[in-house]
């Protein structure tokens, strides 16, 4: 094997490897009834919120309010992706459903 194959062929076992330790450390320390540290707890609450506030924050980034069509399509999607997601509490659905939202309102509409 030349090493310009077997090169991307070590980075896809690196990937793989390190993708499954991240799966697997949770449950090798603290699987079989062990107490999950307050802090860890702590996380496991603080963090989703945080990252979609910040996926938010960089979504929005570009968004210009101050030239046409001013923000609408973004913020009618983020309006839809609300609702859904209070409604249905599906993350797939409100995701989705937002996303098919803003491409029609971009792409027919806007």
């Amino acid at each position: 094997m030349s090493s310009s194959l077997f090169t991307p062929f070590l980075i896809t076992l690196l990937v793989a490897g390190l993708t499954f330790s991240t799966r697997f450390l949770p449950f090798a320390l603290f699987g079989g009834g062990k107490k999950v540290p307050a802090i860890v707890q702590a996380l496991g609450e603080l963090l989703p919120p945080a990252v979609m506030a910040i996926l938010v924050v960089y979504c929005l980034r570009n968004v210009s309010i101050m030239m046409a069509p001013h923000g609408l399509p973004e913020f009618i999607a983020i309006g839809i992706v609300a609702i859904l997601h209070i409604w249905k509490r599906n993350n797939l659905l409100s995701i989705g459903g937002g996303t098919v939202i803003y491409m029609v309102l971009v792409q027919m509409v806007f």
